[in-house]
């Protein structure tokens, strides 16, 4: 069991770090030299979006620790546009540029490829994907209780 649970972990670390080396190589297909792969992604999944920074990683659009780089080098390599919110002065808003939707359109096209490719097997991810959220929702839940273990909690009641 123990094993199983390991290698699941290391699985999902392993096919992230994949996606983002096959989006890599479409950008390079494509000549987009100015643009990460992790930044791609970003604006594939801000889509027709108007985000605030902070919602990009709310939203589980962006995974780490320097969304305001890769954003600032985004608007400055003319994939964002960066506007303040009518409704609260304080917050940016981004949403992709013309640039941009071309590039989400050609990792979107890539995307529609996979799938053709895989064929019947996308019927088998589907039960992948449940098991995953179902991964997902008890990492959260273990997130929610602050971490407690049987023997904090007997260490609290002591």
């Amino acid at each position: 069991m123990t094993a199983g649970y390991l290698s699941t972990i290391g699985l999902i670390e392993r096919l992230h770090r994949q996606c983002l080396e096959v989006i890599k190589v479409e950008l390079d297909r494509g000549g987009i030299r100015d643009l990460s792969n992790v930044q791609a992604m970003i604006l594939f999944n801000i889509g027709d979006d108007e985000l605030t920074v902070g919602e990009l990683t709310q939203r589980g659009y962006y995974l780490g620790s320097n969304v305001s780089y890769n954003v600032k080098k985004m608007v400055e390599n003319g994939y964002l546009i960066q506007e303040r919110s009518r409704h609260d002065r304080r917050s940016q808003i981004v949403r992709l540029s013309e640039k941009a939707l071309a590039v989400r359109d050609r990792i979107r096209v890539m995307y529609d490829r996979h799938i053709e490719a895989l064929g019947p097997e996308m019927a088998q991810l589907e039960g992948v994907n449940k098991s995953l959220l179902k991964l997902e929702r008890f990492w959260n839940n273990q997130i929610s209780i602050g971490q407690r273990s049987p023997s904090s909690s007997q260490d609290a009641a002591a």
